[in-house]
This record gives structure tokens, sequence and C-alpha cells, in this order.
């Protein structure tokens, strides 16, 4: 009876640690949903924050669970995962989003759960324990969210320069900042639809281990679903003002057609990775779409200084988080 009740105490701890993660996330991306349109004037930052949030909740209602299977069940070989894998990977993933924090850096928070999950495999169980195929397609789209944002965000820049070509500035302004509601609205919602799923899918790999659900059920609990959506919108809701600043403004200044066709090129990038149930991070698919809209105006209108640094957070997170993981793993594992 003892140890069914230590057990419980046990999953409802890491639960815990796994919500924090995700209030973490929402809190660390929530440049990612805000910084074009707060960069723009269209909102005010505590505007924006709210309208992400809501919208992050909203994608409960919306996103098939694909992501959340592909974490759960296609990073780690299931049948190694206990509390100390959990756990070192939770820890693994938000000391490196604390870290990212503090300097400004807008890391992925996606990234560093699948660089948690594969450090601690590791320290565990060896080279033998990761799901290469599930692995291979997060880490492909490392590079191709970005250029498919890149692509998308320049796309749409060209045409609605070749639209409005000879309509008026000030009436284009006008007409992209009530637009840039609507690509808002869309990118967060893609955001929450994504990012939210990365934590699903730990607690449900933890309630499967722990023989709290079953390995056969198409789907988490619930509550597991609600806890973790209504988790990122508090996370947004609280927002991540060092990070928009990078993203908003020192990429490339925006203007709301710029803001537009960079959420919009994003949105779809974020659509079409949750349909096929890839891990993505929004972190890597804003900034390429930002970089796009900037390059097509002149390749000077981008600080391809600050995008460099950018380039090698991500190169690192992974490896990074994965080291820390470990060695959470291993503290875990001897004390406690």
């Amino acid at each position: 009876m003892q140890s069914i009740q230590l057990a419980i105490w046990v999953v409802a701890g890491l639960v815990a640690i796994a919500l924090v993660f995700d209030f973490m996330n929402g809190f660390h991306d929530a440049a990612n949903s805000i910084a074009t349109v707060v960069s723009t004037g269209v909102l005010k930052p505590q505007q924006a924050v709210a309208f992400a949030a809501a919208f992050n909740v909203i994608a409960y209602f919306v996103f098939h669970l694909k992501v959340a299977a592909t974490v759960g069940k296609g990073t780690i070989d299931p049948d190694i995962v206990d509390h100390y894998v959990i756990f070192g990977a939770l820890v693994g993933a938000i000391a490196w989003n604390v870290i990212t924090w503090i300097y400004g850096i807008p890391s992925s928070s996606s990234h560093a759960l699948i660089g948690g999950l594969v450090g601690a495999a590791l320290a565990k169980s060896g080279w033998a324990s990761l799901n290469w195929d599930g692995l291979m397609k997060t880490v492909a789209f490392i590079f191709i969210s970005p250029l498919l944002g890149f692509v998308l965000g320049s796309f749409f820049m060209l045409l609605v320069s070749w639209l409005y070509f000879r309509t008026p500035p000030s009436k284009v302004d006008r007409r992209f900042r009530r637009l840039q509601l609507l690509s808002a609205s869309l990118y967060s919602l893609g955001h929450g639809g994504n990012d939210a799923q990365k934590t699903i899918g730990i607690i449900w790999m933890l309630l499967i281990a722990t023989g709290f659900a079953s390995l056969k059920a198409d789907a988490p609990p619930l509550w597991v679903i609600g806890g973790c959506y209504l988790s990122m919108g508090l996370g947004t809701l609280f927002g991540g003002w060092r990070i928009v600043r990078t993203m908003g403004q020192k990429i490339t200044k925006l203007k709301p057609v710029g803001g537009f066709c960079a959420e919009a090129g994003g949105a779809i990038t974020l659509f079409t990775a949750s349909a096929l149930g890839i891990p993505v991070s929004t972190t890597h698919t804003i900034t390429g779409a930002i970089v796009g809209v900037g390059a097509t105006q002149k390749l000077s209108a981008v600080r391809w200084g600050v995008a460099g640094n950018i380039v090698w957070a991500w190169i690192l997170t992974i490896p990074a988080s994965a080291i820390l993981s470990g060695g959470a793993w291993w503290l875990g594992h001897h004390f406690l």
C-alpha cells in the first residue's frame, strides 16, 4: 500500500514538473507569437500576450494529437522509460530554457525537451535506446522549418508588394494592421497546437511507464491534454520580454505588412508540421519567416550577426540539453 502511495506521489511530482516546463515553454516562446504584432505596434504588449494565450488554449479544440504521439512513443524506446528518465529529461530541458532566457536567446523549448529525452535515455541505456526514425524527422525539421518559413515569408512579401504596388503606403498600413490580427491568431493557434503536445507526450510516456495508462491507448487522459494547454496559455500570458526584443527588433525592422507575411508563413509551416505529427520549433519557424521578409527588402535589412547567433543556439540546443539531462538523470538515480 505504501509503495503504491509513493508511486502516486512520484508520478504527481513529475507531472507537476512537466507542467512547469510547459508553463516555461509558453513563457519562453511567447515572443514567437507576439514579437511581430508588438514590434509593428498593432497591439500593445499586454493585449498581445492575452491574445496569444487565448489562441494557445483554443488549439486544444483544433489539432489532433499526432505530435504528442511522436514524442510519447516515437523518440526513445518506451521500455527504458521510468521516473528517473522523465526527471532527467525535464530538468535538462528546463535548465537550458532558463539559461537561454537569461541571455535573451530565442532557442527552442521543443528541441530542449527532445534533447532532454535523448540525454536521459543515453545515460541509462546507451544508443540502442533511441528511436532513430522519429529523431531524424525532428532533426531534419531543424533545417526544414526555418527554411520553409523563410520561403513562405519571402513569397507572401513579394506577392503583397506586387498586388499593392500602386496603393498608397498609408492605406496598405491600415489594411495590414487589421489583417495582422488574423495572421497572429493563426500563428498562436499553430504554436499551441504543436508545442503543448510535446508536454502531453512526455506525461503520456510517464503514465505508460508507471502503469497509470495503457500503451495501447489511442490518446492520453483528458486531464493531461487540458492541463498542458492551460499551462502553456498561462506561460504565454506572462510572456518573455527579453526574447520579444530580439525577435521583434534586432533581426529586422517590421511594418504591419511584414508582420502579416512572417506570421502567415510561420502559421502554414506549423499547421503542416502538426498535421504530419512532427514536433518543430516555433522559434526556428518564425525566425526564418522574419528573415525571409527582411531579405526581400534588401539583404542589409537583416542583421545577419544576430541571426547567426540564433542559429548557433539552435545547433547547440539538443546536445546542450542532452548533457544537462544526462547529469540530472545521474543525480536523480543516485540521490533520489
